[in-house]
């Protein structure tokens, strides 16, 4: 069953529909879906797709061009193309004996074939310049290899540069399609498996209907069978070379460190200075982000912190790494007992929720849900000289045109004080100063909570339970 990614299908839509020749330049990470897009895209058209492997430049060429015979129905015993450039040229002139037909070339982990053939990007650079760009073709160039696809396909000096016509770099998913590929969850279980497993549409589709999410995650993380167990060292490990002072930066964040200093001695490096690339560059793959304040200039502002971006990376750092002796023994099944299911878990799980009411927020202020629409989205957290203390604001959406702002308060609690939190979130209105239009939300866990806070009829109070997030229309 194929799942989301409307806009992605939308944009190549677009491009096929075009009658001249198109590039997209289709990329992200692994397990992310790229190979499933392109399969639903290319259904019903007239597609060659060629994927590469990890092997000699001979014998991807030699694989290309069986491709290029089988699509063309060429015999397949005929001898492979001696070149990169012959291949190139022979489905360009094939391509021009149907003028009117157009065509779709998917190229798939181009990497693979360009770093065992170095030459490749030019040759097909070539091949573009004098022959598919006067045909009646839509080219699709993917890869999983991010840092290659950025520099050598779509970087300034790539011979590649100023060819492609549209990029696509995929994510996961949000809460709203991870909620699509779970349809058997309820929507609290939909939340907890988003802040395990993320939205990477691989990892959902191993969750079993038939278990609980304490065997799933077992299965899954706390075996050294498992098949997600060892996914983030092999991430690390394709993307790149000196993974181990990587992954011990990944631990530092995951463990807590959320300032440079803190990360680089927790990382065991000799200075904050010289953790800054290992930040870059994992910021650069997506596993980490560098959060600012609300309001805060993010150049300028010295209140930034380092946190895990995707919730199943969050998760790996936090709760299975730890564990790894104990899960290599064979005592998994006892990590998930003793140091996942309960209090600590709750506590993650929340701390992933205000992500999940972030997206929600994104999504109603797209539909008209909010009370005014908001351009800029956010978590502040600082000093509340009044009670002299540090404090934070979960959630905003705001306007600064039209001094409108939303406060938001995210509770992953099944019991909660519903008066005395709606009380201290309209306390923290002023610390964010230049907004006189004031809306607030309080996000809850159960419908029970939310039917207690819209019971109390207060004036710009908006209550959502994860129920109301999850449902249909999103509301």
């Amino acid at each position: 069953m194929f799942v989301g990614r409307e806009h992605e299908l939308s944009v190549m839509e677009d491009l096929w529909d075009q009658d001249d020749f198109q590039m997209l330049v289709l990329y992200g990470r692994r397990r992310v879906g790229k190979t499933a897009l392109l399969d639903e895209f290319a259904r019903d058209r007239h597609a060659l797709m060629f994927t590469a492997r990890q092997q000699t430049s001979a014998a991807n060429l030699r694989d290309f061009s069986r491709e290029i015979y089988r699509f063309f129905d060429e015999p397949i015993s005929r001898p492979a193309f001696s070149l990169w450039q012959d291949a190139f040229d022979f489905i360009v002139e094939k391509s021009r004996t149907e003028p009117s037909r157009r065509m779709l070339f998917v190229f798939d982990e181009f990497p693979y074939a360009a770093l065992n053939e170095r030459a490749l990007p030019s040759i097909l650079q070539v091949a573009i310049d004098h022959g598919f760009k006067d045909a009646n073709v839509m080219m699709v160039l993917c890869g999983s290899n991010e840092g290659f696809m950025e520099s050598d396909v779509l970087g300034y000096k790539s011979p590649l540069y100023g060819r492609r016509t549209a990029q696509i770099r995929l994510k996961p998913f949000d809460v709203f399609d991870t909620a699509r590929m779970l349809p058997f969850a309820s929507p609290i279980d939909v939340v907890q498996y988003y802040a395990t497993f993320g939205g990477t549409p691989y990892y959902l589709k191993q969750i079993r209907a038939n278990l609980s999410y304490e065997q799933n995650v077992g299965r899954l993380l706390f075996d050294t069978s498992g098949l997600l167990y060892e996914e983030p060292l092999m991430l690390l490990r394709q993307e790149l070379r000196d993974i181990a002072v990587y992954n011990s930066v990944m631990e530092a964040v995951g463990s807590g460190a959320t300032r440079q200093n803190k990360i680089a001695g927790k990382a065991g490096l000799a200075t904050s200075s010289s953790v800054g690339k290992y930040l870059s560059v994992l910021s650069d793959l997506g596993l980490i982000e560098r959060r600012v304040p609300f309001g805060d200039n993010p150049t300028h502002t010295r209140k930034g912190l380092w946190v895990i971006g995707d919730p199943f990376f969050a998760f790996w750092y936090r709760f299975v790494g730890p564990n790894s002796d104990r899960i290599e023994r064979g005592d998994g099944e006892l990590a998930v007992e003793t140091d996942v299911i309960g209090p600590a878990l709750d506590t993650y799980v929340g701390q992933q929720y205000e992500t999940v009411c972030e997206q929600w927020l994104i999504r109603a202020n797209r539909e008209g849900h909010l009370p005014f629409r908001a351009t800029a989205f956010g978590k502040w957290w600082g000093a509340d000289p009044r009670v002299r203390q540090e404090t934070d604001i979960d959630v905003i959406a705001a306007d600064a045109k039209t001094g409108s702002i939303l406060l938001g308060e995210c509770k992953w609690k099944s019991s909660l004080e519903v008066a005395d939190t709606i009380a201290v979130l309209r306390s923290r209105a002023d610390l964010i100063p230049g907004y006189a239009d004031r809306h607030y939300a309080l996000f809850v866990k159960t419908d029970e909570l939310a039917r207690i806070a819209a019971g109390r009829g207060e004036t710009g109070l908006m209550a959502i339970s994860v129920q109301d997030m999850l449902s249909p229309d999103g509301r």
